[in-house]
């Protein structure tokens, strides 16, 4: 979010920047749908989709890196990063899951 906020970019933007901030937020939120969850199946369908919202928020931070914001490849990569991590992390939880 802290990105999000600080990046300078167009207007025509908006809507790239607005998914970005929503599939990030997902995640979160998602993971702690989980730990609410009243059944294992419940706790693993919400991980599933904090995976599936992980993995969209590498596509668009890709998008914003190669488009739109080329001359912050550095910072992006780094959310790129971690991003990464965290859906790796999110998957190991998955599997040990089952």
């Amino acid at each position: 979010m802290l990105f999000i906020s600080n990046a300078r970019y167009d207007r025509i933007y908006f809507s790239v920047f607005d998914q970005l901030l929503r599939s990030g937020t997902s995640i979160g939120a998602n993971i702690i749908e989980a730990k609410s969850g009243s059944s294992t199946k419940d706790f693993r369908n919400f991980y599933n989709i904090a995976l599936k919202s992980a993995n969209e928020t590498k596509y668009w931070i890709c998008l914003i890196r190669d488009t739109i914001l080329l001359d912050e490849k550095e910072k992006l990569n780094k959310l790129l990063n971690e991003a990464d991590e965290i859906s790796k992390i999110i998957a190991s939880i998955i599997i040990n899951l089952k």
